[in-house]
């Protein structure tokens, strides 16, 4: 089979890459063309995105991979382009298709107390039966009220509201949609209609047509405007909608060979859930504030998120005397036996000035013993996680319509040998760990069928096996 070339977009909310992912008909093999940094913007008080130099980076990401193709690959073509993000957060864009101001950040503290003031609107028993999302500030829903409420008047002047990865394919084809998946982050969107819920827009005083038409994953957006052929010297190149937020390529791209397991997407958030074919909206959902987001094929990712890596990426900031190596830093995990315990969901530790001052105040407030070191501090964070871990497990187990037999973790979490350790002795049950870039190879696997490469889900999941390596780690 000839191979074909697939561009994919993976940003998280500290930084982003830009990948050539070749297909030689049976496995994916993937080259990074970039990385780099997107730092959180403080700005009048408030957090934003610099959305405008995250396309600037797509931008410099394609015109290198056009140089790529030409010399190195005898000029190959490049065959589509997906783009995947984080959740929730939103960008505004005027008429003419220029912004209107920076997106916030899901960090801004100014949806602190956001979802009690919806409530006094509509009921949090309603809200949950019209989307089955989990309450969180930071939903778009609360962010969008919040402008509302504090009187902004982005929602009145706005032409268009998009979520990030389709901000960005909007800036790069001049077409505005909807993806479903990112969507489904928003506690907007119905999932048994499948569209954002007309009685939640006209709570927040939203219309329908501010947002570009719903889309689903393997949907082709537009081809890349004029003015971005002639920057990155590529021709009129499809974009395609493949599932937008990044825990959903990440799912896609989960190496499995059947249906009995359940997936840790585990970064700076740690989400854990499964596949289910139809939302799962519940008494008991509800109580343990569980969420139904969307998949490939209209399947459902029933999960929660816990505060993952976070946790060590704020304390690294702080630690003095460590190492700057991200692997020796996590060995310090050997050299304590510091027993504290905290709760990773705590709001304490959302969004500190000093994450190491308020695991300690933690501490101190259970009784328990307060961390002294970096090593103290790395084994509080990897054993609260995994002791988290076992908790929602065990919740998800009683709810799942599959027996859950193994834990698949993907994500840059997983190369993290310690902390995969003490989840599956905590969890029972085997870890596997790995790929690490679940997200970038379910973003190419989602192209790879909008172009007729692959047909369905279950050729999706043997090209992800054939394409990745794990590492499996047995309960001791």
């Amino acid at each position: 089979m000839t191979k074909t070339y697939h561009f994919a977009v993976d940003l998280g909310a500290t930084s982003g890459r830009t990948i050539l992912a070749t297909f030689d008909g049976e496995k994916v093999e993937m080259r990074e063309i970039s990385r780099f940094k997107h730092p959180i913007l403080p700005l009048n008080g408030h957090m934003h995105w610099n959305l405008s130099g995250l396309y600037y980076e797509i931008l410099l990401g394609l015109k290198k991979c056009a140089g790529v193709l030409a010399d190195e690959l005898g000029g190959a073509k490049l065959s589509t382009i997906g783009i995947d993000t984080w959740g929730c957060d939103v960008a505004f864009f005027n008429a003419d298709g220029s912004m209107a101001g920076l997106p916030h950040c899901y960090r801004d503290n100014h949806t602190e107390g956001a979802v009690e003031k919806f409530f006094e609107k509509m009921p949090r028993e309603k809200v949950y039966a019209l989307t089955g999302i989990q309450f969180m500030d930071f939903n778009t829903l609360f962010q969008l009220d919040t402008l509302r409420r504090n009187g902004s008047d982005l929602l009145e002047k706005a032409d268009k509201i998009l979520f990030m990865p389709d901000a960005l394919a909007f800036m790069l084809t001049g077409n505005a949609v909807t993806e479903y998946t990112v969507a489904s982050t928003s506690q907007i969107l119905n999932p048994n209609t499948g569209d954002l819920d007309t009685e939640l827009l006209e709570a927040i005083g939203v219309a329908r047509d501010k947002f570009g038409p719903m889309v689903n994953p393997g949907e082709v957006i537009g081809t890349l405007t004029k003015q971005v052929q002639d920057f990155t010297g590529l021709g009129a190149i499809p974009v395609v909608a493949v599932a937008g937020h990044d825990t959903a390529s990440a799912v896609i791209g989960v190496p499995t060979p059947d249906e009995e397991y359940a997936y840790l997407s585990c970064g700076t958030w740690s989400l854990l859930g499964i596949e289910s074919p139809k939302p799962i909206i519940t008494d008991e959902s509800l109580a343990g504030n569980f969420t139904n987001e969307g998949g490939l094929d209209g399947s459902i990712r029933f999960l929660k998120n816990i505060c993952g890596m976070w946790l060590f990426e704020r304390c690294r900031e702080e630690f003095k005397d460590a190492p700057e190596d991200v692997a020796a830093l996590a060995a310090l995990y050997l050299e304590s036996d510091c027993p504290s315990i905290i709760n990773p969901d705590d709001p304490s530790f959302a969004h500190p000035d000093s994450m190491t001052k308020a695991i300690a105040a933690y501490c101190e407030r259970t009784s328990q013993p307060v961390p002294q070191k970096p090593a103290d501090y790395i084994r509080v964070i990897y054993r609260s996680l995994a002791h988290r871990y076992g908790e929602i497990l065990g919740m998800l187990a009683k709810m799942s319509p599959v027996a859950i037999k193994r834990l698949h973790v993907i994500g840059g979490g997983s190369k993290n040998q310690y902390l995969m350790q003490l989840a599956a002795d905590e969890l029972g049950i085997p870890v596997v760990a790995g790929p690490a870039e679940s997200t970038a190879m379910g973003n190419v696997l989602v192209q790879l069928r909008a172009v007729g490469e692959l047909n369905d889900y279950a050729e999706m999941r043997k090209v992800a096996i054939n394409s990745t390596e794990t590492k499996t780690y047995l309960p001791k």
